[in-house]
């Protein structure tokens, strides 16, 4: 009777063990999201960051016209912005991924919302570029459309090919790259229920990016995605990051000044003319993204800079002034040729009026057009 009881407690305990340990399982497999008390649902640093960037890219293809001026250098230099752009989109839309990753109609509801913010914008552009093909392309409609095929615009794969876009539509290939990438992450986040897997894809773009750029094959364009998956990685592993580690503020604003002087400091020095630029670029750029995010609502000058005036109101504006500046260029184009003969006041004159032109035709695309249509993400809640 003795060893009986014995048998029938060990029985016991063992099942009590089975269970402990399958609840055990059942926790480890689920993903721990939790934004960090310290951080708030808006961040309002981020839209003055974005608004640097996106005047980045405007000055350097306006490189051309300040040869002659002192600020010439550092206008080569406004490529990165598109870096910027990248490693920022990779922050929020991988917040929203990870917010919203066990609600209902989650992929509805994303896909939805990245519809309504990236479709009408991109769709309107196409269709004047090529209504006004004379103009914005230089053929005529029918040779115009023959440049790249409609269904390279439509599923986003300009970037994937050996096409000749029109210098109007050049800026759609990073529009292409971040369709294709959150169309295979948001599913990731989903399923991938562990930190470590989700880190590992992230770490493995990090690596691949340069080791690509640094071979030869035929089909990699310029503009591949697979070359360019640094920013947008980064930007995804500090969101996880953040989301999955409890450390506390300072140890993120150390950790941020840290990899922005380290970054900065390589891009300039050993990683420059190199396949790890945009590497260094990236570091860089993930370290004033996340110092921006850990001292959010600090009262210092730059995070003021970043949060009220020009640069926020560029952040807003953004998209439509990325998508259309190239366009407002060549509209005013006379105006670029009566002042090639005043010289230096003449470039001036004409990245002046290219700034002006260029932010109110983003303010009433904005305004009339872009915020109109976002209404509608009401019907997708996150």
């Amino acid at each position: 009777m003795h060893s009986g009881w014995q048998l029938g407690l060990s029985k016991a305990f063992r099942k009590i063990h089975v269970e402990e340990d399958l609840s055990l399982s059942s926790l480890d497999s689920t993903l721990p999201v939790q934004r960090p008390s310290w951080l708030p649902s808006y961040i309002p640093e981020l839209q003055g960051l974005r608004g640097i960037a996106v005047l980045l890219v405007v000055f350097y293809h306006s490189h051309p016209r300040l040869a002659r001026t002192p600020v010439y250098t550092a206008s080569l230099w406004g490529w990165t912005g598109v870096n910027l752009f990248f490693v920022l989109s990779g922050f929020l839309i991988t917040s929203i991924l990870l917010e919203a990753r066990d609600k209902p109609h989650y992929f509805r509801n994303f896909y939805a919302r990245r519809a309504l913010r990236i479709w009408p914008v991109y769709i309107l552009v196409l269709a004047v570029c090529h209504l006004n093909s004379d103009w914005f392309i230089g053929l005529p409609i029918f040779q115009a459309i023959r440049t790249a095929p409609w269904w390279a615009y439509l599923l986003f794969v300009q970037n994937l090919f050996f096409l000749n876009l029109p210098p109007a539509l050049g800026p759609t290939w990073s529009l292409a790259i971040e369709e294709q990438y959150y169309l295979l992450w948001a599913p990731f986040v989903r399923f991938l229920r562990k930190p470590w897997m989700l880190a590992a894809i992230l770490g493995s773009a990090l690596i691949a990016s340069p080791l690509f750029r640094m071979t030869h094959f035929a089909w990699i364009t310029k503009t591949h995605t697979i070359t360019h998956l640094d920013g947008i990685a980064m930007g995804s592993l500090l969101a996880l990051a953040l989301y999955t580690i409890a450390w506390q503020r300072r140890t993120w604003l150390i950790i941020g000044l840290s990899a922005l002087a380290i970054g900065f400091t390589l891009a300039a020095t050993i990683a420059g003319g190199t396949a790890f630029l945009d590497s260094a670029l990236t570091c860089g750029f993930g370290g004033a993204v996340l110092l921006a995010i850990a001292s959010t609502g600090a009262r210092n000058p730059i995070n003021a800079l970043l949060r009220r005036g020009p640069l926020p109101y560029y952040g807003r504006i953004s998209y439509g002034m990325y998508m259309t500046h190239i366009m407002v260029f060549i509209y005013f184009g006379s105006f670029d040729l009566r002042m090639d003969k005043y010289g230096m006041p003449g470039d001036l004159a004409v990245i002046a009026l290219r700034l002006v032109a260029c932010t109110a035709a983003a303010t009433i695309l904005w305004y009339a057009f872009e915020s109109r249509i976002l209404k509608l993400k009401r019907y997708f809640e996150r």
